[in-house]
Formats: structure tokens, C-alpha cells, sequence
């Protein structure tokens, strides 16, 4: 994979997003570097729509989006650095008749991959996710963490300097999940891998950074041992449960208090 040196490899700065009256995104600011960095908060915080103003989707009303130091903005600018951007969905489209291979040099072609290094490059993808050997597997045929498996392949293809993945582990068995955390910190040893997800245990395993969002708004930036920290409330008394869950329901606990709410 393409290294991505020191800085940044993407920064939003100030970023806000309207959907009619809903603010989905207020004056978001954040920083993703090589490794892994998730996304945590409950449904409708703004993690779906701050990944993509990463994927370069969707364009924010305020603020700026960069990648590698280029502002993302225009069609021209937005094309160039989707080359460098892999994206798993959570839920992915894919012809069930296609092989794994043909799959994947779909998604190479799709990413302008020149045609002379896109058997290397598949090959090299699905080597890396441990799917060389189901390559002729037609996609219709494959089990869940395959399927997984194989649209992180697709993902990195194009050999991306970002990497963005939407609930990557939902709907995967325990041990399932175990190889796919594996997976997700190999590839944050290469890129800026950033991981919207709802799962602290996730997060406790992969992530070297969390940003907490929640009503649209950054509450907490900082490592997961930062969000660790956080797991006591405001007396000062250890929350139950996991120490990155408590964490989270720190940060939770103390925005409802400072909106007035009871915690």
C-alpha cells in the first residue's frame, strides 16, 4: 500500500452539513492519520454523513475537506483524490454470478487502475484479505465474513491512502470478527483507516484514535486508552461494563448534562 508519511492524510475543518432543517454535521473538525481511527456514536450522530464527506459524496455547506493537502472541491479535484480513497458500505451491490476476482477487477477498473497492473494489484488484494484461494468462488456463494472479506478487497484495489468502512464487523460471528479486527489493524499499518461503528469491543481491539460524535457535534477526540479515562461520572465513580463502553457512556452522560438533560 502507498505510504502516507507524518501529516494528516485527511483533515475536515469546520465542516457543516444541512439536510433542510436537520443539521446532520456542526462545524465538525478532525484529523485522520495513518492507523486506525473510529467513529463512535448512536444512530443519527453524523458518522454516516461525515464518511461521506470523506469519500468525497457529498460536499459540506461550511468548511473544508482535504486529502493528502488537497482541498476537496470541484469536479476535477474531486476525481483525482477519489483515486486514492477505498470504501466499504455497509451494504455493498455485487452481480452474485461474478467470481471474486472478477469483482474485484470490476472495482479496479472502476478506480482507473491502469490496465496493465490490475491482475497484480487483484491478486495482490486478495492475498491480503486470505481469498487467493476462493478467487473462482462465484460471489453468490460466499458466506458472510467472506463477503466482508471480499469488499475489502475491492476497497483496496486501488492501493488507497484512506480507507473508510461503514459497520464492518455487523452481522459477523464472533470469530468472524476476530479475524476481520486482524484485518482492519494490517490495513492501518499502510493507511488512514477510519471505522464508523457502534461496537465498543471494536474499537478496544483496532483503534489507535476514537472521535466521539454525538447531535452532530465532536465531543471527544483522543486515544482509546483517552476514552478510557473517561469512564467515571461526574462523582467521580467507575461506570459498569467494558472500559471503552463506560468511556463512551461518560461522554454521553456529560453532554445530557450540559444540554440539561438527567443522565
Amino acid at each position: 500500500m502507498t505510504a502516507t508519511g507524518p501529516g494528516p492524510v485527511a483533515v475536515v475543518d469546520g465542516a457543516t452539513v444541512r439536510y433542510k432543517t436537520l443539521v446532520a454535521l456542526d462545524g465538525v473538525r478532525a484529523e485522520f492519520h495513518t492507523g486506525t481511527t473510529a467513529l463512535l456514536g448512536p444512530n443519527g450522530a453524523g458518522k454516516t454523513t461525515l464518511l461521506s464527506l470523506l469519500s468525497t459524496a457529498r460536499q459540506p455547506h461550511e468548511g473544508t475537506v482535504s486529502l493528502l493537502g488537497e482541498p476537496v472541491r470541484g469536479r476535477s479535484g474531486t476525481r483525482r483524490v477519489r483515486e486514492r480513497i477505498g470504501v466499504l458500505p455497509q451494504s455493498f451491490g455485487y452481480y452474485p454470478r461474478f467470481t471474486v476476482r472478477e469483482f474485484v477487477e470490476y472495482a479496479a477498473w472502476l478506480r482507473k487502475v491502469p490496465a496493465g497492473e490490475r491482475r497484480a494489484r487483484v491478486t495482490e488484494a486478495l492475498r491480503l484479505v486470505e481469498l487467493e484461494k476462493y478467487a473462482d468462488r462465484r460471489m453468490g456463494a460466499l458466506s458472510g465474513g467472506m463477503l466482508r472479506r471480499a469488499g475489502i478487497a475491492q476497497a483496496v484495489v486501488n492501493r488507497p491512502a484512506l480507507v473508510l468502512l461503514d459497520e464492518p464487523t455487523v452481522g459477523l460471528d464472533p470469530a468472524q470478527r476476530v479475524g476481520f479486527r486482524a484485518l482492519i489493524r494490517d490495513l492501518g499499518e499502510r493507511s488512514a483507516v477510519v471505522m464508523s461503528t457502534h461496537l465498543a469491543e471494536d474499537v478496544a481491539h483496532v483503534c489507535d484514535r476514537v472521535h466521539v460524535l454525538l447531535e452532530g457535534r465532536m465531543r471527544f477526540t483522543g486515544s482509546a486508552a483517552d476514552l478510557c479515562a473517561r469512564a467515571a461520572d461526574h462523582d467521580g465513580a467507575a461506570l459498569d461494563g467494558p472500559a471503552v463502553e463506560a468511556g463512551y457512556l461518560a461522554v454521553v452522560a456529560e453532554q445530557a448534562e450540559g444540554n440539561g438533560v438527567p443522565a
